[in-house]
């Protein structure tokens, strides 16, 4: 089986590629699209996967993730690419000085659709800490500032943490169930 991911970021191709290869071969369609403005990672999976699924007229698959800080009011969420992209982990780790409670959640919504049909999405949550420094230099985005819960180590630390991340993994686990299970 193959589908197709859309995307112009190589790091959740990769990461992809690790949680449904070889089951699942995926074909890279690197492009930029413009995303629907929305708190719910879901809502925009499931929109852009629709859309592009009629303007590409084949099944494709997109991925979108954020990092929901809790003591920010759930900021950067959804726009965790531009922040990063605008201010970086360095402008993270200021907005959080002083501030005891670190706790965050990483979430990722893969959106699935094929042409002229409904889309679906598949969610994956992972609980972690936002670190007081970065570390490590492994994984991309966020990882050398998210401290997956009960560890000591940041997602940048870790070596190949792409078998690690729950998140992510979470959700390709579903979408993987789905194609190979239950989808008719």
């Amino acid at each position: 089986m193959q589908i197709n991911l859309v995307t112009s970021n190589l790091g959740k191709v990769k990461e992809l590629k690790a949680y449904l290869e070889p089951n699942i071969k995926i074909n890279h369609i690197k492009m930029e699209y413009k995303e629907l403005r929305s708190d719910n990672p879901e809502e925009i999976a499931k929109e852009s996967a629709k859309r592009l699924a009629e303007e590409l007229k084949k099944p494709v698959v997109v991925e979108d993730s954020g990092l929901f800080i809790k003591a920010l009011n759930g900021f950067p969420g959804t726009c965790s690419s531009y922040i990063h992209k605008r201010i970086g982990l360095k402008g993270i780790l200021k907005l959080m000085e002083n501030i005891e409670d670190r706790e965050c959640l990483y979430r990722s919504a893969i959106g699935y659709c094929e042409p002229k049909k409904s889309p679906i999405s598949f969610l994956g949550e992972e609980k972690g800490n936002i670190a007081k420094e970065i570390k490590g230099n492994h994984g991309f985005g966020h990882d050398p500032i998210f401290l997956p819960e009960k560890s000591s180590k940041t997602y940048g630390e870790i070596e190949n943490c792409e078998n690690l991340k729950k998140f992510r993994k979470k959700a390709a686990e579903k979408l993987k169930h789905y194609l190979l299970e239950e989808r008719q």
